[in-house]
């Protein structure tokens, strides 16, 4: 396998062979993220040791940028230190990240500044409106300049409020979290209700964050939250590794019964997708600590499984490309708000793994997928183009397929720069 995917068109994923290997998996993406924006709202300056470095970390740094602080990047820090202000309306490019985006309308609109925000037309389609209803109830004023409940935006800075306010996260967790952190900055305590939540242990990641840089958010009922203005300094902080990236190498050693050792992941991490690791074991592989790395095995064949994923959505690809190996039917479940990631990610799975010849049923929130292959996997079958729709974790899922069903190929492998822009590399490594 070619391993660099920045300059090609496309992958051909060797099938046949049993991953092995050691590897260190990437940071968090969703830490990272979380720290810059506390960064920006903390305006205090911040080393943060092992960020990502990623397609949506590079933009977020570069919004920092634009806001007036100053970044160096040292090997694997970033030095980073507030400045003057920018003067006159900013214009602020997100590109495809949804997180980079909700969190900035939020903490724009408690800094003084007149700021526009945009992206790339997929995030044009992904919308905002609760988030910028659950803010305009704290009176902060935010313009949509095309399209209503959709970007781009025009957000007058320093008129968040003080006060109570709702918000529907039933299509994101990240609208809670943005409010929530952005709250830190208001001139009273903000009381927030949410009328629906999903993804809810991110919301825990935002807490614990918050909590590092000596914010105060109190947890007043299950869906109810007092954020109290504090001044925020972390003065260093440590990106923990990536449990949304770790789960593809894991994912490929059950898959093909062969062995992978994960380094830099923390055991007792409150990422959701820490999650994934306890569903492979009950697929059937063997998961294993010891010295504080993760070893997965393979072994024993693959079992289908029910799976409600509403917290942990990213893993539904992944655990999508899983289901044709295993006996018997997995069930994915609770997970409409797949639908509006950097694709359609129900039917992105579905529509590819039928072009290779799996039987999957796909609902309004949910897919059924039948073992295809649990038994036997064709040696012949024929080459398959797959087109990821630019979303990072449809490739990286249906790679794993390529593993076991011969003839895949990934086309725009590149897109995989959003969350793991080494994937390729690591793959070629273990196999």
């Amino acid at each position: 396998m070619t391993v660099s995917s920045s300059t090609l068109d496309e992958v051909r994923i060797p099938s046949g062979r049993r991953v092995s290997g050691r590897l260190r998996v990437p940071s968090s993406k969703s830490l990272t993220n979380r720290y810059l924006n506390l960064a920006l709202l903390s305006r205090a300056p911040l080393v943060l040791e092992h960020p990502l470095r990623s397609e949506d970390t590079h933009l977020f740094l570069d919004a920092l940028r634009r806001c007036g602080f100053g970044v160096e990047e040292e090997g694997e820090r970033v030095l980073l230190e507030p400045g003057p202000a920018p003067a006159g309306e900013v214009e602020i490019f997100c590109g495809a990240s949804g997180t980079m985006l909700r969190f900035l309308v939020a903490t724009l609109a408690a800094l003084p500044g007149v700021w526009r925000l945009d992206g790339i037309p997929r995030l044009r389609e992904r919308p905002v409106r609760p988030l910028v209803d659950a803010l305009r109830r704290l009176g902060t004023r935010i313009d949509y300049l095309a399209a209503e409940g959709f970007v781009p935006l025009r957000i007058e800075g320093g008129t968040l409020g003080a006060g109570s306010t709702v918000i529907d996260a039933g299509e994101s967790s990240q609208y809670l979290s943005a409010l929530l952190m952005a709250g830190l900055r208001a001139p009273g305590e903000v009381i927030v209700d949410a009328a629906a939540l999903t993804s809810e242990p991110y919301v825990d990641i935002t807490l614990d964050v918050v909590a590092a840089f000596g914010g105060r958010i109190e947890v007043l009922g299950p869906r109810t939250w007092r954020v109290v203005p504090s001044s925020l300094a972390a003065g260093r902080v440590e990106v923990e590794g990536d449990w949304s990236a770790a789960a593809y190498p894991a994912a490929a050693a059950a898959l093909t019964r062969g062995e992978v050792t994960l380094t830099g992941l923390l055991q007792t991490s409150r990422q959701g997708d820490r999650g994934f690791a306890d569903l492979l074991a009950a697929m059937g592989a063997e998961v294993a600590w010891e010295a504080g790395a993760m070893t997965v095995r393979g072994g024993a064949p693959l079992r289908g499984v029910e799976a409600d994923l509403s917290a942990m959505p990213d893993q539904v690809p992944t655990l999508a490309a899983l289901a044709p190996f295993a006996q018997g039917t997995t069930r994915i479940f609770n997970v409409a708000h797949l639908r509006i990631k950097e694709s359609d990610r129900l039917e992105a799975m579905a529509t590819e793994l039928r072009k290779l010849g799996a039987a999957v049923e796909e609902g309004p929130d949910w897919l059924r997928l039948a073992g295809t292959w649990a038994e036997t996997v064709p040696a012949d079958a024929a080459e398959v183009r797959i087109d990821p729709r630019g979303d990072h974790r449809i490739a990286m899922a249906c790679a794993l397929v390529g593993l076991r069903r011969p003839g895949v190929v990934i086309t725009t492998p590149g897109v995989v720069a959003k969350s793991y822009p080494e994937f390729w590399r690591d793959l070629a490594s273990l196999t």
